[in-house]
């Protein structure tokens, strides 16, 4: 994950983040909605009513559908890996990095499956978008499909605690508003997973149509699939039957094209919660067991300044600095 606190409460009152993005006066009561109560019944692992979450996700989408694939964003900001469903150290990272509005955040993808809690972890994440659209960005993920959330828990965990596939269903035409990737300060692009050989340019992506299930193939699924290889160049198939892989070469050729200069992702198991390739040209973060975040200080919107990420895990207390 990579973090940021804002300044106090001067800056608070500055333009927001998120440089396009529609703003919204009360966020609290959206529709009628008191987000605030559930945030606060979250909090306590108490699941929402399947109405609530109906209205939860109904008013998300009148949001999301205004985001761009490619959201652009202003360090400084936390972002975060793969949760997977494990609520308490979702909870843990609020403790540690700081609660939104004050931080700000960017989680990339895979909130859901595996862990005990994909329920309470996607409505708190939903309900803290609905209550602060503006502080806190979350991309989507392969986890964040129908195949998956069947496979791998968020369907059956509906199941067993409504009764019925309502909830399930909710979620998943959020998760098909999702946003593709983001763009940190202009020199950062950060993506669940990869690159496309069908993708070149930022603006490829932005133009993509993303108010879909996750495909078989194509470029939405290299984003969402694909994985960094150091053994080998270019593109090639990988085994996990979707997306592709690549190598430094396509890494270094998208980042001199997009002048950009370097990629942050999650998707990938990382001993170590992260890992690091390329001469620092592409970072990974998870935070399944490790629970790790990137700092993305406020330096890097400088002119002729270095982009400065530090990473730290709360489960190790372990700190690395990387200049992108």
């Amino acid at each position: 994950m990579v973090s940021g606190k804002d300044k106090k409460s001067s800056e608070k009152e500055k333009t927001p983040v998120v440089a396009v993005r529609r703003r919204l006066t009360d966020t609290n009561n959206a529709g009628g909605l008191n987000v605030d109560r559930c945030i606060e019944q979250l909090r306590r692992c108490e699941i929402l009513t399947e109405s609530t979450v109906k209205d939860l996700c109904n008013k998300l989408k009148e949001i999301l559908i205004d985001e761009p694939n490619v959201v652009p964003l202003h360090s400084p900001l936390t972002v975060v890996g793969d949760i997977q469903g494990q609520f308490f150290d979702l909870l843990e990272i609020f403790k540690i990095a700081g609660d939104c509005p004050d931080t700000n955040y960017l989680f990339l993808g895979n909130m859901t499956n595996r862990g005990f809690y994909s329920v309470e972890t996607v409505s708190l994440l939903l309900c803290l978008k609905l209550r602060w659209p503006n502080r806190i960005t979350i991309l989507r993920g392969n986890h964040e499909s129908k195949a998956l959330t069947e496979i791998y828990g968020l369907y059956a965990e509906c199941m067993r605690r409504y009764g019925n596939a309502n909830v399930w269903k909710y979620f998943i035409s959020v998760f098909d508003h999702l946003s593709l990737g983001a763009t940190i300060d202009d020199k950062i692009f950060a993506v669940h997973a990869g690159l496309s050989p069908q993708i070149n340019t930022l603006d490829q992506i932005r133009v993509l149509d993303r108010f879909h299930d996750i495909p078989k193939e194509g470029a939405i699924t290299d984003l969402v699939w694909s994985d960094p290889d150091p053994e080998r160049d270019g593109f090639n198939r990988t085994g996990r039957n979707a997306g592709c892989s690549f190598g430094q070469s396509i890494v270094q050729k998208f980042l001199q094209t997009n002048r950009i200069e370097s990629i942050v992702r999650g998707h990938q198991l990382c001993m170590d919660g992260y890992q690091i390739l390329f001469d620092h040209k592409i970072s990974a973060v998870i935070d399944v067991t490790k629970a790790g975040f990137f700092k993305v200080l406020g330096n890097g919107a400088l002119p002729n300044q270095p982009v400065v990420v530090k990473a730290k895990f709360f489960s190790q207390k372990a700190e690395a600095k990387i200049k992108a």
